[in-house]
């Protein structure tokens, strides 16, 4: 998977919430600018956020410690965080490292807004 074929997009939803999707692979040579994006979406201090991962074919160990530090930042913002993770590509990696259950997932970006509206009200 080259840089080319990775693509990131942030969207405002309604109440402000912020989706940011990403599709390619999520690894060590793709992370950073989903890093740098989800740094500036936090330091916006946004009413909730909805991180997208359906469209990612490949995530290693890079993506799942990005994950983590992302549930932790929003955490201590006390941003709340929903994370769109439907594939197997995602979902494998998470569960075999086991942090799928520390982390906020919901199978739909519809489901994973409506958690963080649930919260963020």
């Amino acid at each position: 998977m080259t840089e080319s074929a990775h693509r990131l997009t942030t969207t405002e939803l309604d109440r402000g919430i912020l989706l940011v999707g990403v599709s390619g692979a999520l690894d060590a040579a793709t992370h950073r600018p989903v890093v740098n994006e989800l740094d500036a979406v936090f330091e916006a201090r946004p009413p909730g956020v909805v991180l997208d991962l359906s469209e990612v074919e490949f995530m290693g160990s890079v993506g799942i410690a990005m994950l983590v530090n992302c549930h932790h930042r929003a955490d201590r913002l006390r941003i709340p965080l929903a994370v769109v993770a439907n594939s197997r590509a995602v979902l494998r990696p998470l569960q075999i490292s086991q942090v799928d259950a520390a982390l906020p997932l919901h199978p739909s970006v519809d489901e994973a807004v409506a958690a963080v509206r649930l919260v963020s009200t």
